[in-house]
């Protein structure tokens, strides 16, 4: 298997997003969304819902980006990234910033240094990354593979949010459901989920390295493909295209499920949707999440069983 160098000082990492938090902010580089939020109880779990108050600063950018794209000319925010929203190196194939219009406080991304596809599947490196940084707190990785899976920019890019996720409950609302979880080998499914997935728990090995990890989760990340009927990816870190999928990792847990469109009517769903955790424009968008009910909405973007 292909590797990275890992660059990345242990134990430094929260205090380099801290940092540099203060800095982007004072510099008026980072441009948080401000919300308000809601529980929304159903099938179970109690969604925790994010109400924008206003997304003038990332409509105005994506308006600049897909103006390019039309004039034939391309925009990537990663090629060159916005050095005020540099936290760190991670290893030689990865970088860490700062989420420029972050909703999630310490909202961290993880990129790949050289162009990747969002459409492609993940590599050993790719996990590498991911434990390197999940290590230094407790935290939700996840990865939305493609535009339908939520992705908004078409470079590979990973996500990082400290959990809890909710200022109260457990630390992600889909917890709950977890606990029913039943298994065929390493890698089972979640009765309560009413969508094609893949579900499995990860061991709990306090000596286990990141990089152990990152291998034993990349080997996993094999099998839930193939148990949802996808293709797995290459040992050798080639890279191979993916169909839309999203991916939520923890230090316990790891989800997949396939996707068939990124929108719930005129609400767009990523990774997070699928940890019990939405994002709704407005209040006309929070009551048709009510009436319709968010577990039917995650199902309405995913696929069959």
């Amino acid at each position: 298997m292909i590797t990275s160098r890992i660059l990345l000082k242990r134990g430094s990492l929260w205090g380099k997003i801290v940092r540099t938090t203060e800095e982007a902010l004072r510099a008026g580089s980072q441009l948080p969304v401000p919300t308000d939020y809601e529980f929304i109880e159903d099938a179970g779990i109690r969604f925790f819902v994010r109400v924008l108050s206003s997304l003038r600063h990332k409509d105005k950018d994506l308006q600049k980006q897909r103006e390019l794209s039309a004039s034939g000319r391309t925009t990537n925010p990663f090629l060159p990234y916005d050095k005020a929203l540099y936290v760190d190196d991670i290893s030689d194939t990865h970088v860490a910033l700062l989420n420029k219009f972050n909703v999630v406080e310490n909202h961290l991304l993880i990129i790949t240094r050289h162009f990747e596809s969002q459409d492609s599947l993940l590599t050993l490196r790719d996990f590498e990354a991911l434990w390197t940084c999940m290590a230094e707190y407790n935290s939700l990785g996840f990865y939305n593979g493609g535009e339908e899976a939520g992705a908004s920019q078409a470079h590979k890019h990973l996500q990082m949010v400290p959990l809890p996720l909710a200022p109260e409950g457990p630390e992600t609302p889909i917890d709950p459901l977890l606990d029913t979880a039943y298994f065929r080998d390493r890698s089972g499914t979640v009765p309560g989920l009413p969508f094609l997935h893949s579900f499995a728990r990860l061991e709990d090995d306090a000596k286990a390295s990141p990089l152990q990890i990152a291998e034993e989760s990349f080997r996993l990340y094999g099998s839930m493909l193939k148990q949802v009927g996808l293709q797995i990816p290459d040992t050798e870190g080639a890279e191979l295209p993916s169909k839309p999928y999203c991916l939520l990792v923890t230090r316990k847990w790891m989800l997949l499920v396939p996707r068939s469109k990124e929108f719930f009517d005129s609400i767009s769903i990523n990774s997070l949707g699928f940890a019990g955790a939405l994002l709704v424009r407005d209040s006309q968008q929070l009551d048709l999440l009510k009436s319709y009910g968010p577990m039917a909405a995650l199902k309405s973007v995913a696929l069959s069983l």
